[in-house]
């Protein structure tokens, strides 16, 4: 990995592995099981700079690059997938939309809040009728005065509950397809104001919450399950339009780009999922004993642990690459389509594989990898589903084919 990592991305990696295992590895079995958000520790990631790794230190953030980001959220994962993805929401979807769309003004006003962690953010796209599907958007923004109205309701959002900045996608122009979606910030309070002031973060009243703007029923999740996970109604909410982010109608366009950057950061939590599920099965078969041998011992678990690290490695290939290629400004879509797709896909498969092998332990949740295993199922389906990578892959192999005719 030296073509991509250097002495500070091993450094910071480190600093990430010692307050994993220190800070979420001991409480990461009892915030799943209560589906309890970690406040704490969300707290304690904020004032160590995690929450704003590849945010410009002009706007608040640690000024890092993309692949210190996208190794943190790797290697939370490892721990719980639960940590990684609030760190990985609250900036590929909660921050990036305002720091790469916004103005100038939104920024100085929403993005430093954003990258100390004083309080989350989050991205409100899909709906009940527009999952896959993302340009089959319902919610309406309609004029009214100096700004603009937004009726709608956006589904299994990260952080709708105990966020309160989002940028949501609505309708302006019915008739314009794809190109009638606009971007809007908003805000609103936070759902857990107690758990907010106790800890010190989570809630600001002075960003003034837009009216018609709440959180709605939170969801109970096979996995991820201390993350928030909420609809976010928006119901004859008014914002002025210097909450437009972009110009008018290219929502679409941009919130594309997130998705390409978020499936990067899909792809690290993967990883960081597989390569926890090959330590805990690696750990255990080398100490427990059947027939008087190591599991390892037997040839079937070498061969299933082998295969494993050497497709982890693979999707360790694809994931820094489409960041190294984010990161110098190419085009990366193709890229992060191949890491999402292979590394998603891998994450479900080491799981299953670390249960098998740790057999009837593996199964229950004195180990992690049963979490792991729950934990790894919705890689397959957030940031664009399996097939809609095969999808988003197959169109540019179109193209590629079209340039070298």
């Amino acid at each position: 990995m030296d073509r991509y990592l250097n002495d500070d991305h091993r450094a910071f990696v480190r600093k990430v592995r010692d307050f994993a295992r220190e800070a979420i590895e001991p409480v990461a079995r009892e915030l799943d099981r209560e589906s309890r958000f970690p406040w704490e520790n969300i707290r304690a990631m904020g004032e160590k700079g995690f929450l704003g790794i590849p945010v410009p230190v002009e706007y608040g953030g640690m000024g890092k690059d993309a692949l210190t980001y996208l190794l943190t959220v790797q290697e939370l994962a490892r721990f719980d997938a639960s940590h990684a993805i609030t760190v990985s929401a609250h900036t590929t979807l909660g921050t990036y939309p305002i720091l790469n769309f916004g103005s100038e003004e939104q920024k100085k006003r929403y993005v430093p809040r954003l990258a100390a962690g004083e309080v989350l953010g989050g991205f409100g796209l899909t709906e009940p009728g527009a999952g896959s599907d993302a340009g089959g958007s319902r919610t309406r923004a309609v004029r009214d005065g100096e700004g603009w109205r937004i009726q709608g309701s956006k589904i299994f959002i990260t952080h709708a509950g105990v966020g309160e900045i989002f940028t949501v996608t609505a309708v302006t122009d019915p008739e314009a397809g794809t190109r009638g979606i606009t971007n809007f910030v908003v805000t609103k309070p936070t759902t857990d104001p107690e758990a907010a002031r106790a800890v010190g973060m989570g809630s600001a009243e002075d960003l003034g919450y837009v009216d018609g703007v709440r959180a709605g029923k939170k969801e109970d999740k096979m996995g991820w399950r201390a993350s928030d996970t909420r609809e976010l109604l928006l119901e004859d909410a008014w914002v002025p339009d210097a909450n437009r982010v972009g110009e008018e109608g290219q929502g679409f366009v941009n919130f594309m780009k997130i998705l390409d950057a978020g499936r990067i950061g899909i792809a690290a939590l993967s990883l960081g999922i597989a390569e926890g599920a090959v330590d805990a099965a690696l750990a255990y078969t080398n100490k427990r004993k059947q027939f008087g041998r190591l599991i390892f011992d037997f040839q079937p678990v070498q061969f299933r642990l082998s295969e494993l690290a050497t497709e982890v490695e693979a999707a360790r290939h694809l994931t820094y690459h489409a960041a190294w290629l984010m990161e110098k400004g190419r085009p990366f879509s193709r890229e992060a389509a191949m890491a999402k797709l292979f590394a998603s896909e891998l994450c479900m498969k080491a799981t299953i594989q670390a249960v098998q092998v740790m057999g009837g332990a593996g199964y229950t949740d004195e180990y992690p990898v049963e979490r792991m295993l729950r934990d790894a199922k919705v890689c397959e389906i957030g940031e664009g589903t399996s097939e809609i990578q095969k999808i988003v892959i197959a169109r540019h192999l179109v193209r590629e084919a079209e340039l070298r005719a």
